[in-house]
């Protein structure tokens, strides 16, 4: 089933929530096959046109995650929209069912308890069989304990489900066609749109985008042999990116990046032996504690911005570099016997997993986990075991949504599609956004030779210009083009 046009349009009532925004709630179905029966609501947020005399309409806008709140994400986020995208689009986001307010998945009623749960389980990910048995077991119990909480909801959280959603509000808006910016999982979820609904596709920027094939079901038998982020390829991009770091940093110098070892060969040797310390003997650095897992993790996600982010502090590969410097100097002090390192916190999964475990297939629990973390090492590294573990994390999970999409991804739309991404990137490998290019029946690849998680996120004017021209114009860029970062890693 892909069209929900026998459900009434939500009618949405919007106010003033913050400087510049406006917010409403949009009531749409539990379950798109009984449009006129139960009910979830979901928070939306707009930022009208600045220039409202020459509106175009609405540009939706998704952040990915999954599970990232489309109301938080905004306001952070505007500023980096090209400046004439704000001008002639309102720009509206929305919480996504089973995330933030919109109608949220939440396993425990305290989230102590769900600490406690996890508090058992390796920071970062699992090494050795024992450590190993005490992660399936906690997040078996994570899934059981989700299932019993949220019956109802669970078996409806599909990425289809959610572009169902987003067609009803693109109707409630007043939009005949939907123009659309999705960012990392949010290109997935523009990619379900556009071929559960091709015929109502206007624009669509797709930025940081997984192979959907990869990221559904995968090739063959994947699909009971491989986790969703390993066959997509995220350990690879992840180690390629840290190397580039890594190197990048060696050749800067303690000025730029106080990480530096002065050359990239002893810089990479530098990491490794942090790693291992922290293997030994974990450290607390401002108040956290950090094992080699939990500074692994703590890079990856480092990586994800190469220069400062307007209003999120603490970002970009120089600091980067200064909090592995302080994590190095951390491990060279002597330790103080009978000092209790504060606890490891664990970011709540619960959203996230309900997106992805009953969207993608992923190997049950009987698979051999630890043979595909030892695999990911060979490919990878040190990031491969982090990947292959948090696909575990699927293997009992206990909804598929039947409403689910998983393919065909060629459904020829009513307009074509624009996909961009960056070289380097750490979550969502080119050669994701260059597939999803490929299985898209209309789609064109603009590329930005640079590093970081999203273009958006990760600025180009050039690729802001051909992004604005087809935005508003509907006009591609030519095939093959490529663009230049505003500032290149190590000069923000």
């Amino acid at each position: 089933m892909a069209a929900p046009d026998t459900a009434p349009a939500p009618r949405l009532a919007w106010a003033t929530c913050a400087d510049g925004f406006e917010c409403a709630t949009a009531r749409v179905p539990l379950d798109h096959h009984d449009p006129r029966g139960a009910g979830i609501d979901l928070a939306v947020i707009r930022h009208p046109a600045d220039d409202q005399a020459h509106r175009i309409g609405s540009l939706f806008y998704n952040p990915g995650g999954p599970a990232v709140a489309g109301t938080v994400a905004l306001p952070l986020m505007l500023g980096q929209f090209p400046e004439q995208v704000r001008k002639r689009f309102d720009i509206v986001s929305f919480d996504p069912r089973g995330t933030g307010a919109g109608a949220p998945v939440q396993c425990f009623d305290n989230p102590a308890d769900e600490q406690a749960l996890l508090a058992g389980t390796a920071a970062g990910y699992p090494e050795g069989t024992e450590q190993q048995t005490t992660w399936a077991d906690a997040y078996q119990r994570l899934a059981r304990q989700c299932a019993a909480r949220n019956p109802d909801l669970l078996p409806h959280i599909s990425t289809a489900n959610v572009a169902r959603d987003m067609d009803l509000l693109r109707r409630a808006v007043g939009d005949r066609r939907l123009s659309y910016l999705g960012t990392s999982y949010g290109s997935y979820l523009g990619a379900t749109y556009a071929n559960l609904f091709p015929d109502r596709v206007r624009a669509m920027v797709l930025d940081s985008a997984p192979d959907p094939v990869a990221w559904s079901t995968g090739r063959g038998d994947q699909a009971t042999t491989t986790g969703t982020l390993l066959r997509n390829g995220s350990d690879v991009a992840a180690s390629r990116v840290l190397d580039a770091f890594l190197d990048q940093c060696g050749q800067a110098g303690t000025q730029t990046c106080a990480f530096s070892a002065g050359t990239a060969a002893a810089t990479r040797a530098r990491y490794g032996a942090l790693l291992q310390r922290l293997r030994t003997r974990p450290v607390a650095v401002n108040g956290m504690t950090y094992t080699a897992g939990t500074a692994l993790e703590a890079t990856i996600f480092s990586l994800y911005a190469t220069n400062p982010a307007p209003g999120i502090p603490d970002t970009g590969w120089s600091h980067l570099g200064t909090r592995l410097q302080a994590l190095w100097a951390a491990t060279e002090a002597p330790s103080t016997p009978g000092t209790p390192l504060p606890p490891v916190l664990r970011q709540s999964p619960d959203q996230a997993l309900a997106v992805v475990c009953s969207d993608s297939a992923n190997p049950p629990a009987r698979a051999d986990y630890p043979a595909l973390a030892a695999s990911a090492r060979a490919r990878s590294g040190e990031a491969g075991p982090y990947f292959a573990w948090t696909d575990e994390r699927c293997a009992d999970w206990p909804a598929r949504d039947r409403d689910r999409y998983d393919g065909p991804w060629n459904h020829p739309t009513a307009r074509p599609v624009l996909v961009v991404a960056n070289t380097g990137d750490p979550a969502m490998p080119y050669e994701g956004s260059r597939a999803m290019a490929r299985s898209l029946a209309r789609a064109q690849l603009l590329t930005v030779d640079g590093y970081g998680h999203t273009v958006l996120a990760n600025p180009s004017d050039c690729a802001a210009r051909y992004e604005t021209r087809y935005l508003i114009d509907g006009i591609l860029p030519a095939p093959g083009t490529v663009c230049a970062p505003t500032e290149p890693p190590f000069t923000g």
